[in-house]
């Protein structure tokens, strides 16, 4: 990453482009897998990092984290300051704007960091440094609870398909494939939206590429649940997937379209590396 003066935030400015609703399907997850762990919080602080031209998405998200864990604050951080600017209009009780960036300048250690379509300008060898980054502002794990969650990750302008890593103060957990069911043609469209750290593996030899492969064969052989339509073709095409995968999640996520695998089967490197796990 380019190296900035204390006094500066750090990263580089990004193009900023956003649109209402774009990451329904991403906070929808959140709040399911992590609404937990914001309920336990003291202080349950989330950070939609790099909100973009316009606060949509911290407004939403606030909206969203809030119908799961009522006490939730969201500070929306933006390097470029016209943008914090612009946003400040929309501040409120729980909703409030900030000029910054990796170094994420608000107090204490937040619960959830957002980071989506952030890490797509940079360069595949500066995200294991943003990673390492990001997670040592997450609040700790603890004996109620395993901590903070950054959620990174890439998705199109209108939300049909999204691609994320999870991770941890402890470093990656899971990969969560999403999309809009009746946009798919086969589960390796997805790919075009594959994070930073993924999007340049998806070649012969490497998990990633791997895993799409059999995502794709299981869709094909589970052609005729498509009768029943798209959702229990791609339920039926996950259970096939898991005989060889560790998808992490059950039904009740595969019916929002969605699939989530652990992150140690498809780092880069080889499947069994276990080391592969952490940063």
């Amino acid at each position: 990453m380019t190296t900035r003066a204390a006094s500066r935030p750090v990263g580089t400015v990004t193009r900023g482009t956003t649109n209402p609703n774009r990451l329904r399907r991403m906070d929808r997850w959140i709040a399911a897998v992590h609404g937990a762990e914001l309920r336990r919080s003291a202080d349950p602080v989330a950070v939609d990092l790099g909100y973009g031209a316009a606060p949509w998405t911290a407004v939403e998200l606030l909206t969203r984290l809030r119908t799961t864990a009522p006490r939730t604050r969201v500070v929306g951080v933006e390097i470029e300051p016209a943008r914090v600017a612009a946003a400040r209009p929309y501040e409120r009780e729980g909703l409030a704007f900030r000029h910054g960036g990796f170094e994420v300048p608000v107090p204490g250690s937040p619960t959830l960091i957002r980071a989506a379509n952030v890490l797509r300008q940079y360069d595949e060898e500066q995200v294991a440094e943003v990673w390492r980054r990001l997670c040592a502002r997450l609040a700790p794990a603890g004996p109620a609870g395993r901590g903070g969650l950054l959620v990174e990750g890439t998705c199109d302008e209108v939300g049909r398909r999204h691609v994320w890593v999870a991770l941890g103060p402890e470093g990656p957990r899971t990969v969560t494939f999403a999309t809009r069911l009746g946009s798919l043609d086969r589960p390796s469209d997805l790919a075009e939206r594959l994070p930073k750290a993924l999007i340049h593996r998806n070649v012969p030899g490497e998990p990633v590429h791997a895993f799409l492969r059999d995502f794709d064969r299981a869709w094909a052989a589970a052609a005729p649940y498509a009768s029943y339509g798209a959702r229990q073709r791609w339920i039926r095409t996950v259970r096939d997937l898991k005989a060889d995968w560790p998808v992490s999640d059950g039904v009740t996520r595969w019916r929002q379209g969605e699939v989530t695998v652990r992150w140690e089967a498809l780092a880069p490197g080889t499947v069994q590396e276990s080391s592969s796990a952490r940063f």
